[in-house]
């Protein structure tokens, strides 16, 4: 498997994304949003993972210069920017977008995106932007609403979410089902049971925040993300 950091330009920034390469010529591009700490070794691995069952996988860079966090108070100065700026964070996920469709060996027109937590939004955020992606996949993403570009959502959307996540609670869910139907967007929400914020990483045990590994949950999203892959890609 060949894997890469690639570096390109946003308002004068850098930002540095992670790539994972497939054993085939052309391939599908998965881009991947990630937590709030930014693209870690958790992304990166996820990137490889994708790559080994037939996808260019990219993990996207959303801070710049490939800034990680070290803690929940630096985590949270660099999220806190783009949550509060959602046009600048469309734009940085978008110009990650243009740069995945242009890396060789990708086919340019079956394109998807995952994120998680933060980068649930990420991608979310990506649909409404009205970027012509096959679909997004929110791994226990934030589901707060946002301007809907005039043209629309032509993504298809699956939020995979964890029924006890106190980030994100039920009048949230609600509010983000009405918003999407009232796009007439293709949508679909899965809630698992008994299951908190973070249940894709297991490293994620901290009840204070309300996260929790979830390995049924986990399972059971991933299989989901590949029926999805399956629906968007045929």
């Amino acid at each position: 498997m060949k894997t890469e950091e690639i570096t390109y330009q946003y308002e004068g920034k850098n930002y540095i994304s992670f790539v994972a390469y497939p054993e085939k010529e052309l391939a599908p591009l998965v881009l991947i949003a990630p937590s709030w700490a930014g693209r870690d070794s958790f992304v990166e691995e996820k990137a490889k993972e994708l790559a080994k069952i037939g996808y260019v996988a990219m993990a996207v860079d959303m801070y710049g210069d490939g800034k990680v966090g070290s803690s929940a108070e630096e985590n949270q100065s660099l999220m806190t920017p783009l949550v509060e700026n959602r046009d600048h964070l469309k734009g940085v996920i978008n110009e990650a977008f243009a740069k995945g469709k242009s890396l060789k060996g990708v086919d340019a027109n079956n394109v998807a995106a995952i994120g998680y937590c933060f980068g649930g939004l990420v991608v979310l955020d990506l649909a409404r932007s009205g970027t012509e992606v096959n679909g997004v996949v929110s791994f226990h993403g934030l589901l707060m609403g946002s301007e809907i570009a005039e043209s629309g959502i032509s993504s298809k959307i699956l939020v995979l979410h964890g029924e006890r996540d106190p980030m994100v609670p039920l009048e949230m869910v609600d509010e983000f089902q009405k918003e999407m139907t009232n796009a007439n967007a293709d949508w679909q929400l899965h809630s698992y049971g008994n299951t908190y914020h973070a249940f894709t990483n297991p490293e994620a045990n901290d009840p204070s925040l309300g996260t929790q590994f979830n390995k049924d949950s986990n399972n059971r999203s991933w299989q989901s993300m590949n029926n999805f892959f399956e629906e968007i890609f045929s």
